[in-house]
């Protein structure tokens, strides 16, 4: 038997990424070109918390005829033994370094530097993003060498998919021992999206040759909103003339945002609660102020079944899930929605006398329960369940009557005057304090876990007063938003004495 060792290439790809065709690509290309190939592939699991991996080994044919037989290929990549990891999008680059799969002495690893974020990172109470200058700091430590950028941009520009991107990586990397001809003909046997298959092919292999880091450009400073609506400017001209101008990209956003959400009147609303804060201490940094707009901007548009149903129905996701998807024209989209509202959250919907009505009935209270039980699948892109959703929808026009925003309103004011009374003689403080607002978020079960975690940090600052560091604070709220049911903050409370 001679030494010779197969070539090992990984794939991690998502679904819908074709990460099954750029295995086939490469076992093709190998088979017609004088190689034994063999791929399998091990499922990842459902809703981004896992993507499949394909395993291509190929092997000379005019060894293995040496060597007196047909070699024996493994079915999975071991770690520590891998030539070539490719991954479709910088998380999966990371997992393969977690796994072992990418070594500093014999792999190259190919990826791309977008995110697509897991589940866990979007359901997290905080900011639960991994940060990506980490994943490509670890990725570019472990592997030998590292090929990156953002190939999902590369595909858009190109009007192809991840894995024609991937495709050209990996021959412009000169990894493997085929040229680029052999390459792009093993595209052209395919048969299928040829063209912008070697368009996308062409441009990575070009960008692969020529650098191989991404180049980001500077961001261009922020340029004041030019409306044209004679109410909207005026709001506009106020931010300019009331306030900071380190405030203004913070409260600009805050207005359009609040806009979008309900009105011009709530929009003005904010400014003048802002007005308030403004006039407080401040450091150079205004960083009392800037937390404050921030996050009073995500409070006051706080997520409501209305909220839910006019972002679910806009056309801007219509025309993004399409992108995602890769719809073509003349071909069919179906979105289908699972809508399982509680009973409260329909009578926070309702006006006011008409929800407190509703929640304190006998039979009509049960007929609800049970229509509402097992919740419902509406199909947001047929003319009846959009319909239905823009109803929902249309409730925002008397949300101000609404118990919902009652009770929200209350709990902003509260917060705001805790904010306001810490500031005197503790700014940090209270700038920990104005932070705190990111554990009301979200709603059904996730706003009601964030709030009681919110109600129960309240208490002890409450309790504690000016006495508590900010730091202190600080680390109560980290530990709210790891653990939404509270154990680990209640943990630190008796640690602090603060029960």
């Amino acid at each position: 038997m001679s030494g010779t060792q197969p070539i090992k290439i990984a794939i991690l790809a998502m679904g819908g990424e074709g990460g099954g065709v750029l295995a086939d690509w490469i076992v093709d290309m190998g088979e017609a070109n004088g190689y034994v190939a063999q791929t399998t592939s091990v499922p990842g699991v459902a809703q981004r918390t896992g993507a499949t991996i394909y395993y291509v080994e190929l092997y000379p044919e005019a060894q293995a005829e040496a060597d007196g037989g047909r070699p024996v290929l493994a079915l999975m990549p071991l770690p520590g033994d891998v030539d070539v990891v490719l991954a479709s999008e910088l998380m999966e680059a990371g997992r393969a370094v977690q796994r072992g799969l990418v070594t500093a002495d014999r792999t190259t690893l190919i990826a791309s530097t977008h995110r697509v974020y897991s589940i866990a990172e979007k359901s997290a109470l905080g900011d639960g993003r991994v940060d990506s200058a980490e994943l490509l700091a670890h990725a570019e430590k472990a592997a030998k060498r590292f090929v990156r950028f953002d190939m999902a941009q590369a595909a858009a520009a190109s009007g192809s998919v991840i894995s024609a991107v991937l495709f050209g990586a990996l021959a412009g990397a000169g990894v493997l021992p085929f040229s680029r001809a052999q390459f792009e003909a093993t595209i052209e046997r395919g048969g299928v999206g040829v063209k912008p298959s070697l368009r996308a092919f062409g441009a990575a292999f070009a960008r692969t040759q020529g650098a191989g880091e991404d180049e980001k450009p500077l961001p261009a400073p922020a340029a004041a909103p030019q409306p044209r609506h004679p109410a909207v400017r005026a709001l506009v001209e106020r931010v300019q003339r009331e306030f900071a101008p380190a405030l203004h990209p913070v409260l600009f956003e805050g207005v359009r945002r609040l806009i979008d959400y309900q009105d011009l009147d709530y929009a003005g609303l904010y400014l003048d609660r802002m007005a308030t804060i403004a006039a407080l201490p401040a450091d150079e940094a205004h960083r009392l102020q800037l937390e404050t707009a921030r996050h009073l901007a995500l409070w006051m548009s706080y997520e409501d079944t209305a909220r839910v149903a006019a972002l679910k129905t806009r056309a801007s996701r219509f025309d993004r899930v399409r992108g995602e998807a890769g719809v073509e024209e003349g071909q069919l989209l179906a979105i289908n929605e699972y809508m399982h509202p509680r009973l409260q959250e329909i009578c926070e919907t309702l006006p006011g006398g008409v929800g407190r009505w509703l929640l304190n009935a006998g039979a009509p209270r049960r007929l609800v329960e049970r229509l509402t039980r097992k919740g419902r699948v509406i199909r947001t892109s047929s003319l009846h369940g959009y319909l239905l959703l823009r109803m929902v929808a249309a409730a925002r026009r008397w949300r101000r009557s609404t118990t919902r925003y009652a009770e929200e309103n209350g709990r902003i004011e509260q917060w705001l005057e805790r904010i306001r009374s810490t500031a005197i003689n503790h700014p940090e403080l209270a700038a920990e304090l104005a932070q705190c607002q990111r554990l009301v978020k979200g709603y059904s079960d996730t706003h009601a876990r964030g709030l009681r975690n919110y109600d129960t940090l309240m208490a002890a600052f409450q309790r504690a007063g000016a006495r508590m560091a900010p730091a202190t604070l600080r680390e109560l709220r980290d530990a709210a938003l790891a653990d939404e049911q509270g154990t680990r903050l209640r943990e630190l409370l008796v640690r602090h004495a603060l029960t």
